[in-house]
């Protein structure tokens, strides 16, 4: 005879059945909603914002694509990368294409280029869409031959450049884009390929962002120099929509006990109006600007363990991407448990 404590499990298992079967049917909804306003028939990933097109947003749609089972758009998404971006001398997308005069720019981003390898290795892998076979390999080849260089304050260790064969500055300088490390990529390409480089990369990567969490908030570009760090030569010295991306990845690489997942999430907390986080703070730590978009808010969540907000009425490309990360992310690093 059944009791009332087994009828009690009985009913809670079905609830949470019903709780997962929903929130897997509302990201699934989510997903479609994404594709249709931002994923062009032809698998250009259009990034209405700024009218272009570029190779992170590439990266960013066959990421997602994988991890949602989309074969079809996954293969739109490639076809379209190698047929447009991808450069005749190497495997590396060239970073931003011109809808409008059809011109790509063949200047590199080392994240776009990590992030289409790492999306190649998990079809592959995970997905077992044989098609893509040998594509991320060569990437990440590519990415352990040129886009590495020495850590100016210590040699022996390899920081990972924002672009292929970047040239270091004036007095032995190094700009770096700190949101570039995704740990998680680096590693797992690393082990597939047999490419310790990349692995000790992602290790390095995670000491850098100790180190500079240790400061404050985490900028978008930094200098690296033989006596540390210093102010980024050409680039704004912030915090802003580059670094916001730092905790997601750490969260996604089950390294939500780094320091830098707390700093961060604390100066995305700084916003003064309710509902929002703060989006960009200057080096003093003031709030240059805030956002309510659901996409920034769940980094802040994902960050502190809270339930992800819901997704709404997606206004811009980037939070919109950045929602549907950080919901892959919680579901493959989660580790609040």
């Amino acid at each position: 005879m059944v009791n009332r404590r087994e009828l009690l499990i009985a009913g809670l298992l079905h609830a949470g059945t019903f709780v997962a079967a929903k929130r897997a049917a509302a990201s699934e909804s989510a997903w479609h909603s994404w594709k249709a306003r931002y994923l062009d028939p032809s698998g250009r990933v259009m990034d209405r914002d700024q009218q272009i097109s570029h190779s992170e947003g590439q990266a960013y749609g066959l990421l997602l694509a994988q991890a949602f089972g989309d074969r079809d758009a996954f293969s739109k998404i490639e076809a379209w990368t190698v047929a447009t971006l991808v450069r005749p001398d190497a495997p590396f997308m060239g970073w931003r294409f011109d809808p409008g005069s059809g011109s790509v720019d063949n200047v590199t981003a080392t994240d776009g280029d990590l992030l289409r390898a790492w999306a190649l290795l998990r079809a592959m892998r995970d997905s077992g869409w044989q098609e893509f076979a040998g594509r991320a390999d060569a990437v990440a080849h590519a990415i352990a031959a040129r886009c590495l260089a020495p850590d100016p304050r210590a040699p022996a260790e390899r920081l990972l450049l924002p672009q292929a064969d970047a040239a270091a500055g004036g007095r032995g300088r190094i700009t770096i884009n700190p949101s570039y490390f995704v740990s998680v990529a680096l590693r797992e390409l690393g082990a597939a390929f047999d490419l310790p480089d990349l692995v000790r990369a992602a290790d390095h990567g995670e000491t850098v962002l100790a180190e500079l969490a240790a400061r404050g908030a985490i900028p978008d570009w930094i200098d690296v120099a033989p006596e540390g760090f210093r102010a980024p030569a050409n680039h704004a010295a912030r915090s802003g929509y580059d670094a916001l991306r730092i905790p997601l990845y750490l969260c996604w690489s089950g390294r939500r006990d780094h320091p830098a997942v707390g700093v961060m999430a604390a100066a995305l907390a700084r916003a003064p109006t309710a509902g929002h986080v703060a989006v960009v703070t200057d080096p003093g730590g003031t709030v240059v600007s805030e956002s309510d978009a659901a996409g920034y808010r769940a980094i802040q969540a994902l960050s502190v363990c809270d339930p992800l907000p819901a997704a709404g009425a997606q206004r811009f490309y980037y939070p919109a991407t950045l929602w549907l990360l950080a919901l892959v992310a919680q579901r493959e690093g989660d580790d609040c448990g």
